[in-house]
Protein backbone atom coordinates (compact mmCIF):
# COMPACT_ATOMS: atom_id res chain seq x y z
CA UNK A 1 0.00 0.00 0.00
CA UNK A 2 1.06 3.49 -0.82
CA UNK A 3 0.38 6.54 0.50
CA UNK A 4 -1.56 7.51 -2.11
CA UNK A 5 -3.88 4.79 -0.94
CA UNK A 6 -4.31 5.62 2.11
CA UNK A 7 -8.34 7.47 3.66
CA UNK A 8 -8.68 10.69 5.20
CA UNK A 9 -8.29 10.55 9.15
CA UNK A 10 -5.76 7.43 8.92
CA UNK A 11 -2.00 7.30 10.71
CA UNK A 12 -0.05 5.12 8.85
CA UNK A 13 4.09 4.22 9.39
CA UNK A 14 6.52 4.34 6.34
CA UNK A 15 7.94 1.35 5.19
CA UNK A 16 10.10 2.14 2.40
CA UNK A 17 10.82 4.69 -0.16
CA UNK A 18 11.13 3.65 -3.77
CA UNK A 19 12.29 5.93 -6.33
CA UNK A 20 15.93 7.29 -7.09
CA UNK A 21 18.08 10.49 -6.71
CA UNK A 22 17.04 13.79 -6.46
CA UNK A 23 13.52 12.86 -5.78
CA UNK A 24 13.87 10.00 -3.41
CA UNK A 25 16.36 13.16 -1.77
CA UNK A 26 13.51 15.31 -1.79
CA UNK A 27 10.54 13.27 -0.11
CA UNK A 28 13.58 12.73 2.33
CA UNK A 29 14.11 16.34 3.58
CA UNK A 30 10.62 16.57 3.58
CA UNK A 31 10.87 14.48 6.81
CA UNK A 32 9.32 11.26 5.47
CA UNK A 33 11.95 8.56 6.29
CA UNK A 34 11.32 4.74 7.26
CA UNK A 35 9.34 4.62 10.34
CA UNK A 36 7.94 7.90 10.39
CA UNK A 37 4.12 8.26 11.23
CA UNK A 38 1.83 9.87 8.92
CA UNK A 39 -1.68 11.47 9.46
CA UNK A 40 -3.89 11.93 6.21
CA UNK A 41 -5.62 14.92 7.09
CA UNK A 42 -7.06 15.92 3.38
CA UNK A 43 -7.15 15.44 -0.34
CA UNK A 44 -7.62 17.64 -2.89
CA UNK A 45 -10.71 17.39 -5.08
CA UNK A 46 -9.13 15.83 -7.86
CA UNK A 47 -7.08 13.91 -5.58
CA UNK A 48 -3.67 15.87 -5.71
CA UNK A 49 -2.10 16.72 -3.58
CA UNK A 50 -2.84 15.22 -0.28
CA UNK A 51 -1.97 17.08 2.76
CA UNK A 52 -0.52 15.17 6.06
CA UNK A 53 0.89 15.74 8.93
CA UNK A 54 4.71 14.86 9.44
CA UNK A 55 6.59 15.11 12.64
CA UNK A 56 4.17 17.43 13.81
CA UNK A 57 4.02 19.87 10.88
CA UNK A 58 1.52 19.98 7.86
CA UNK A 59 2.31 18.89 4.10
CA UNK A 60 1.12 18.97 0.85
CA UNK A 61 2.65 15.81 -1.16
CA UNK A 62 1.80 15.14 -5.03
CA UNK A 63 0.14 12.20 -5.77
CA UNK A 64 2.81 11.04 -7.93
CA UNK A 65 5.40 11.54 -4.95
CA UNK A 66 2.74 9.54 -2.30
CA UNK A 67 3.01 6.49 -5.02
CA UNK A 68 6.43 6.28 -4.15
CA UNK A 69 6.16 6.09 -0.08
CA UNK A 70 5.09 2.75 1.07
CA UNK A 71 3.02 2.15 4.17
CA UNK A 72 1.75 0.18 6.53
Amino acid sequence: MTLRDVKIGETVRVVKLHGEGAVKRRIMDMGITKGTEIYVRKVAPLGDPVEVTVRGYELSVRKADAEMVEVA
